[in-house]
């Protein structure tokens, strides 16, 4: 099966902290695969991370920006870029081919409403 174009709308990165859900940007898990049809086994898709970029919309103040994979909160680990200043005005590109499985990708940032991040990639079923 082939996998298809993954474009996510843009958001804002959270300044919640690494202990509550609500910065998590990205997960494929899809918690109950009822079957869909005779003779189809539904699996769980995954997901390709090819493009990110992360853009601060301040005018006057840098901002503090760290992105994390990992399956739960606990064992998150740095991804693409941690605790990296982000000039006002300016943006960063990360591009690579990471499948992310059970995997969540989350981000921080210092301030709020100031960082969005705009993703692209590939989805497909295993």
């Amino acid at each position: 099966m082939q996998n298809k174009i993954l474009n996510c709308p843009p958001v804002y990165l959270s300044t919640l902290s690494l202990t509550t859900m609500g910065f998590n940007l990205l997960n494929a898990v899809i918690t109950t695969l009822t079957p869909g049809g005779v003779g189809f086994t539904a699996t769980q898709p995954y997901i390709i991370v090819k493009h990110l970029r992360i853009s601060n919309q301040l005018t006057t103040s840098a901002v503090t920006v760290s992105l994390y994979k990992g399956t739960i909160l606990s064992s998150a680990t740095p991804y693409a870029w941690a605790n990296v200043s982000l000039p006002a005005q300016s943006s960063l590109d990360f591009v690579a081919q990471d499948r992310f499985d059970a995997d969540y990708l989350s981000g921080i940032a210092s301030l709020p409403n100031s960082v969005v991040i705009n993703m692209t990639g590939e989805i497909g079923i295993s």
